[in-house]
Parts: structure tokens; sequence; C-alpha cells
């Protein structure tokens, strides 16, 4: 088992939730701002409380978050990594395990610099690193693309695949599916009234949604790619 949801709720945002998570599954939580995302991270993370039913984790957890570091930190990229795998299982040579990770998100060139003086792209990488270095079980990202350019969003989902064929679980939230329509497994989608778990061709469906937002919603497939209005 590694993280379980049994008739989960955060009152007033959801509640009846249901969930397994299995080993190298990748899901997708979506909707719109204020329904609930980053809230269901926070209770796998033991940072939010449910206000009734239970979550119970039972592996070693990575999180890759949203917000953006504080300008004034005075640590270098190499020594922010370095602190999180000191504290997990690296001893001695724990600086070249630290240098493997920094080049497996891109972020070599990186290693040298306050990361307070790093663009939000690249503080973004520094967190990928960060996760990493917990050598999780289960990874989760609160929205990972964000601030990243094109070419370095491809780079991010290829990663997310190699953790996936790996057998690293997901729990990714994005406000964009379609990067990720190569690896989803499955979509928890929170919405104002309700939310669904599913396949993604059970999810993103116009009649599904437009119960969920109770209103009219319509989903297309235009060039590979899902739109929804």
């Amino acid at each position: 088992m590694l993280v379980n949801f049994t008739d989960a709720a955060v009152d007033p945002l959801w509640k009846d939730l249901n969930l397994e998570l299995r080993r190298g599954e990748f899901i997708a939580v979506l909707g719109p701002n204020g329904v609930g995302k980053s809230t269901f991270l926070g209770t796998i993370l033991g940072t939010r409380k449910l206000t009734s039913g239970t979550v119970t984790v039972g592996a070693r957890l990575g999180y890759i978050p949203q917000q953006q570091m504080f300008p004034d930190l005075p640590l270098r990229a190499r020594d922010l990594v370095s602190l999180v795998a000191e504290h997990r299982v690296f001893r001695r040579g724990h600086r070249a395990e630290v240098d493997t990770l920094l080049e497996r998100v891109g972020a070599t060139g990186l290693a040298g610099r306050r990361v307070g003086k790093l663009s939000g792209g690249q503080q973004q990488l520094i967190r990928q690193a960060q996760a990493l270095a917990m050598k999780p079980q289960v990874l989760l990202a609160d929205e990972p693309l964000l601030s990243l350019d094109p070419g370095v969003q491809q780079r991010t989902v290829r990663l997310f695949g190699e953790l996936k064929a790996e057998g690293v679980a997901q729990i990714v939230i994005t406000h964009d599916i379609n990067p990720f329509l190569g690896l989803v497994d499955r979509i928890l989608y929170l919405a104002p009234h309700g939310h669904t778990l599913g396949r993604m061709d059970e999810v993103m469906q116009s009649d599904r949604l437009s119960e969920l937002y109770d209103a009219q919603v319509t989903v297309a497939h235009i060039n590979d790619r899902i739109v929804v209005v």
C-alpha cells in the first residue's frame, strides 16, 4: 500500500474520496482554482488534516511544490539538494550523488549559483532534484511545468516517464493534461460540484464534466490534444 484514501473529506472542498495509489501509477489531478487540489496533496504530506475519513501513507514521498524560494536565500543549488541527500542515505561521496541528481534534471550549470537568484523555472529544476534526493516511492508534484520553457517542459515529462518505468508512483496537479497524455493512468477531477476518478476516457467526457460544474462543458479532441471549453 502506497497511499490510500477512504471516505476522505476536507470540508467544504471535497468529500467521499476513495483512492488507492498503485506502484508505478500516474494520477493527474485536474480542476479549476479553489477546489482543493493543493489541499489534496497536503493531506498526503500531513500538512493538512482531513475533516472526516482516513488517508494512509505507506511510502517514502518526494514533493515538488509550486511556490518559489525566498530571494535572499543564501544557499547554492548544490547545497540545497545536498541537505536533503544527507538527510536521506548519502554519507561519504554524497556530493557525487547530488551532482548526478542535478544532471538528471538538467541543472548541472546551476550547481554553484545561489538559489534565491535563480529564475522561477530554474528553481523548479532544483525542486525536482530535491524531490529525487528523497529516493521517493511516491512523487507528488504541484504544477511542475509552470515557469518552464517548452524544451524544459518536455525534458521534465520525459523524467516523469522514466520514474514511472522505474516503478515510482506519481500524483501530479496540472492545469494542462496534454503534456502528460502518454503517462496518465487515471485522472482525479475536482470540481465545484463533486469529483470523479477514473481512466481518461471515463473522466474527460462532456456530460461528466458538465455534471461536476453544473454547467454546460464541452470536451473536444483536436489534433491529439484535449480541449475543455
